[in-house]
């Protein structure tokens, strides 16, 4: 474990953002170099690894686990030895984290080969702004492997530390963001009637979004928008402005939910700007999938738990932060769990919060226990 540790408290003292995480990457590879993968493949995807440990005979099948590279844009406010020596970049999700869980799940396996199952671990890029998943789901290096499986865990501030947390279904909800462009007229401010000032379309816009809001996770049609950037016009007090831009991102608990509202929020918005005859632009950023944990392979995850003797929690209802690993489950059977880090631990994205290295053995147990599981079916 000392390795591993060492790995981390490096990984958070250069962090690196969505996207460039080259760096990150090359001392990834050099670690697991160490622990002789069947197969090391770089470059996937942007910077994504994929370290493949095959049975010394054919395997029946192919079961991914995943981590994550990239870092946050958020100045670190801890005084620790290994604290970031990035300026206004930090790992405050756990990447770093998560990535020593894998390495060290690479170690055990470089002492105990699976004995039927093709196991890949995955090294993402860019799953903070949801680009990475796309990009390694669309590498044909990736689609090759076809996974028969694929799991992921995240870290859990507010639960007990090495707490397994599991939900069949919809583990953390689909989430979009829209960006609204408004074309109208500028005109002189003593004459606004003579240009199309996007102000009324935009406080309109404001105003139906919020009516749409239903915040209980636990209910029918759960439904949180929330207003991101604003912009309008110039600190010219003589011109009425001409345009104006409006974000949202929003999140509801399942895909097929949220392709219903992705429709209405254009209604809407084709609605306002049509009333008050402006140009409007829609476009999309930063999509993240629902994450669809099949029963089967959330039940695997239990089982696991048990056998490691780790105190299990069934989630009641979704989390509602986004997480591209939402992508791979679209396509794949497979599950993400919790994983506890401390009812003390500042939350996720906050500017102190650590990984508690305690559960990187946890995270990494439970993974090669899912192997084994699934070995011996």
């Amino acid at each position: 474990m000392t390795d591993t540790i060492q790995l981390r408290k490096t990984l958070h003292q250069f962090p690196e953002l969505s996207g460039y995480e080259a760096e990150t990457a090359q001392r990834i590879s050099a670690f697991l170099k160490r622990y002789m993968p069947d197969e090391l493949i770089t470059n996937v995807g942007g910077s994504g690894i994929l370290a493949i440990y095959s049975p010394n005979s054919d395997y029946r099948r192919t079961v991914v686990f995943r981590c994550e590279l990239d870092a946050l844009p958020i100045q670190e406010v801890n005084e620790f030895e290994h604290k970031s020596q990035r300026e206004n970049v930090s790992h405050k999700c756990g990447h770093d984290g998560h990535m020593a869980i894998m390495c060290e799940l690479a170690k055990r396996l470089s002492n105990q080969r699976p004995l039927g199952t093709r196991v890949v671990l995955l090294f993402q890029p860019a799953e903070e702004n949801g680009a990475g998943a796309v990009a390694i789901y669309g590498d044909a290096r990736f689609k090759a492997l076809e996974p028969d499986k694929v799991f992921a865990l995240h870290n859990l501030p507010g639960y007990p530390l090495h707490e397994i947390v599991i939900k069949d279904h919809t583990f953390t909800c689909a989430v979009n963001s829209i960006i609204i462009k408004l074309h109208g007229r500028t005109s002189h401010a003593g004459e606004p009637e003579k240009g199309d000032n996007p102000a009324l379309a935009i406080a309109g816009i404001i105003q139906q979004y919020n009516s749409l809001i239903q915040p209980d996770s636990r209910k029918e049609k759960f439904t949180i928008l929330t207003p991101i950037y604003i912009n309008m016009g110039t600190e010219n007090y003589g011109i009425s402005a001409g345009y104006g831009e409006v974000h949202y991102t929003f999140r509801r608990a399942a895909n097929d939910e949220m392709k219903e509202l992705e429709a209405q929020l254009e209604h809407i918005a084709r609605s306002v700007a049509t009333k008050y005859n402006l140009r409007l632009e829609i476009s999309w950023t930063q999509r993240f999938s629902a994450n669809e944990n099949s029963p089967g392979a959330a039940d695997i995850v239990r089982s696991a738990a048990r056998a490691c003797g780790y105190q299990l929690t069934e989630r009641e209802a979704p989390f509602q932060w986004g997480e591209d690993f939402g992508l791979f489950t679209e396509h794949y059977e497979g599950a993400m769990f919790g994983l506890g880090s401390g009812i003390e631990t500042s939350a996720l994205h906050n500017p102190d919060y650590d990984f508690p290295d305690e559960i990187i053995s946890t995270g990494a147990g439970i993974f090669h226990k899912i192997v084994e599981l699934i070995d011996a079916q």
